[in-house]
């Protein structure tokens, strides 16, 4: 039998693989594709229908060409490559309801080769989410909801955004991880509430990355049952053959992670495919990676297999020849064949179905369990309890030096008797950065409790507290030294941009952690993390200020926060009981000068506001009006009104000195105009942080003798020089 003469599927695969493998003929490709085990096309029980089941992967890859050709701009490769597996997924295993993308009993899907957004998109429109085909033809176009990357809360169904390869495997990890944290408080015997899973695919960029690695050590280590990651093993990056920088044993490395790892060999194995997610459905006490090797670009006559086919369009004269292989119209463009889309279309009654039934066990669940049922939909909700922050400690001077890590320590305990759905841990560091949680018990391989042991793993615990977000019905926090969030960066800046209500503790935040030296001393941390849009950073002064940015934290729902903490013990600063507007204003005045409008303003965050103070006593000695603001929060302070900012720092007042033992890095905007900073101009040094602060001059005597000079040189109006 001649090719010509084959199923279309058939013709399909003779079209792709026979340039590559050019010992196969026609007649052995058919008997490849009609194994023992019934076939890849026309045996298989569950694939009735081979030509349906092709017309509707191939509507993967022709959207995908055509989007990213009309865009001149993406990554087709990959999206082609992935459409089998995809299809099998979404049709018959992923539990979704495309009619309500947040149904809380769904599963997660997450696309980590954020690179390949084209599949999601066309899985997503095929599928009958709220993406008409209109925004696929608006692909990478400004007000599209169809953006290069896969965005959360941009576009419906998406369920958090990637690019940065490696960060949504690790996404991946804190969605398992939450699903088993509620599945674990919330079902009782005969009562499954929550039972879900979630699926990944994740590509050669993203097991390179070490944000990867450091999620996927820690879920086989948790052995978390209910993740299965499915790698596009297709041996092409940009650059070229992965062969140039990756030759590691890939299923070995995650077998001794502790992972299940299942291997497919044709990613066009339709049954092959089909009993790899089996098999990961059927494995629940591990994790499982599903090695799938792949062609990029199949079937590209030309730039199948090539890094050609990544990161750019494929062009005109190429998108014809691989229709004209599939057997597809080549006019018009962003057809979909009408059987093709009634066929994914019936995702919509499926996901129906699946909704229906669930929502009946919920009810059955609420009427024998209301008080959990009410406290389930609490959770998901996002709320906090009714008087959730009643048991916040009141700090003062009464209580002494305090660092302000210790007031975290104590305002954190408090926090969680009254939120049970606050779950974090730290870094390896819970000693000492005081967020052991006392209650709760631990998340361990058998356990399912709210404290987290992430070890020394910065950048991935970031990323699984995305997740764990992003999954809905948990508060979860992390925490380290803030000089390590440069490992953390990446994933704070996307905790960012999806809004999500992460808190991120930072203590040792100075030249105050002292012996251990520059290396540990975070200089310019600040400015990096008070650059990132949208993420609120808050360094407390004193244990009251601290207790307040925690229920700032805990109420913010649209971003996350960090809370920037002292290592070395603080001075309890003597003043009335502090309120939560001052703090949550980002920005008040703790001292201001008597007898009128300041001559001068000391500006001052966190282990720097004391020396703010005592510089004011002695240039108020010198009969200087001074006014001292206490500024925990830039990005609280800006977002108040002009009126109160004036309140504040009134304009006509142009001598202002800021004091900040960090980088002095975007102060200008608080200070005069020349950008008056008692700050550091450089790394720290190993000794005693009380004798970094005399060496560097964080002294009351420095800042007083900054504001005279100050004054001498700028003389306000109506005062002459030395009056």
């Amino acid at each position: 039998m001649s090719s010509r003469g084959l199923p279309f599927a058939v013709r399909f695969i003779s079209g792709s693989c026979a340039r590559k493998e050019p010992g196969l003929t026609a007649e052995s490709i058919r008997t490849r594709s009609l194994r023992s085990d019934g076939g890849i096309f026309l045996g298989d029980p569950d694939i009735a229908d081979a030509e349906l089941d092709w017309r509707s992967i191939n509507a993967i890859r022709a959207l995908s060409m055509d989007a990213v050709e009309a865009a001149q701009s993406g990554h087709p490769g990959t999206p082609m490559a992935l459409a089998p597996a995809a299809y099998l997924l979404w049709s018959r295993f992923l539990r979704h309801n495309p009619a309500n993308p947040e149904w809380v009993d769904r599963d997660r899907f997450v696309l980590s080769c954020g690179h390949a957004s084209m599949l999601l998109y066309s899985l997503l429109y095929l599928s009958g989410y709220d993406l008409p085909l209109e925004e696929i033809k608006a692909f990478r176009q400004w007000g599209s909801r169809t953006p290069g990357h896969p965005e959360r809360g941009h576009t419906p169904g998406v369920e958090t955004t990637t690019g940065p390869l490696g960060q949504g495997m690790a996404n991946a990890v804190g969605m398992a991880i939450a699903e088993r944290v509620l599945a674990e408080r919330f079902n009782r015997p005969g009562h499954e509430l929550v039972n879900h899973r979630v699926w990944a695919l994740a590509s050669d960029g993203d097991l390179m990355e070490g944000v990867a690695s450091e999620a996927a050590s820690l879920a086989g280590h948790l052995r978390l049952g209910k993740l299965t990651v499915i790698y596009d093993d297709n041996h092409i990056t940009i650059d070229g053959d992965t062969a140039l920088t990756f030759s590691e044993d890939v299923q070995g490395r995650f077998e001794a992670y502790g992972w299940h790892v299942v291997r497919v060999g044709d990613g066009n194995d339709l049954p092959a495919i089909a009993a790899a997610l089996d098999a990961a459905r059927a494995e629940t006490g591990r994790p499982t990676l599903v090695v799938l090797r792949t062609y990029i670009a199949d079937p590209a006559p030309t730039k199948r297999n090539s890094s050609d086919a990544h990161g750019a369009p494929l062009g005109a004269e190429e998108v014809r020849r691989t229709k004209e292989i599939m057997g597809w119209p080549l006019e018009p463009a962003f057809f979909v064949p009408d059987d093709a889309l009634a066929h994914w279309r019936t995702a919509l009654e499926r996901g129906a179905g699946l909704e229906a039934e669930w929502q009946a066990r919920a009810k059955r669940y609420a009427s024998e369990h209301p008080g959990e049922a009410a406290e389930f939909e609490r959770w998901m909700s996002g709320e906090l309890p009714e008087g959730w922050d009643r048991g916040l400690p009141t700090l003062t001077h009464r209580e002494g030096p305090l660092a302000t890590r210790q007031a975290s320590g104590l305002a954190l305990q408090a926090i969680a008797s009254a939120v049970p759905n606050l779950v974090g841990g730290s870094a390896d560091l819970g000693g000492s950065t005081g967020t052991t949680l006392k209650q709760g018990g631990t998340f361990g391989p058998m356990s399912s409790g709210r404290q987290f042991h992430w070890g020394v793993r910065e950048h991935g615990m970031a990323a699984i507290l995305n997740g764990i977000a992003a999954h809905g019905g948990l508060r979860p926090f992390g925490s380290t030294f803030l000089v390590f969030s440069d490992y953390m960066k990446p994933a704070i800046r996307l905790s960012a941009i999806m809004r999500l209500p992460v808190v991120y503790i930072g203590t040792h935040d100075s030249i105050g952690v002292g012996e251990d030296g520059p290396t540990h001393q975070p200089v310019e941390h600040l400015a990096m993390l008070r650059a990132i849009p949208d993420l609120v950073v808050l360094r407390p002064a004193d244990g009251a200020e601290t207790v307040e940015a925690w229920r700032v934290a805990m109420r913010r729902r649209d971003g996350p926060t960090v809370l920037v903490l002292s290592r070395q013990k603080l001075p309890a600063l003597e003043r009335p009981p502090l309120g939560p507007a001052e703090v949550a204003r980002g920005a008040y005045t703790l001292l201001d000068a008597p007898g009128g409008v300041p001559q001068a303003i000391l500006i001052a965050t966190g282990s720097e506001l004391h020396v703010a103070l005592a510089a004011a006593r002695l240039l108020q000695a010198d009969r200087v009006r001074v006014r001292v603001v206490s500024m925990p929060s830039w990005e609280l302070f800006a977002g108040q009104s002009e009126a109160y900012r004036n309140e504040v720092l009134p304009p006509s007042v142009r001598i202002r000195l800021g004091i900040e033992a960090a980088s002095p890095f975007g102060w200008l905007r608080w200070v005069t105009d020349d950008g008056a900073m008692l700050a550091m101009d450089g790394f720290g040094a190993s000794a005693p942080g009380e004798r970094l602060y005399q060496e560097f001059k964080f002294t009351p005597e420095r800042a007083a003798e900054m504001v005279r000079h100050l004054l001498a040189r700028r003389p306000l109006p109506g005062r002459s020089e030395g009056s």
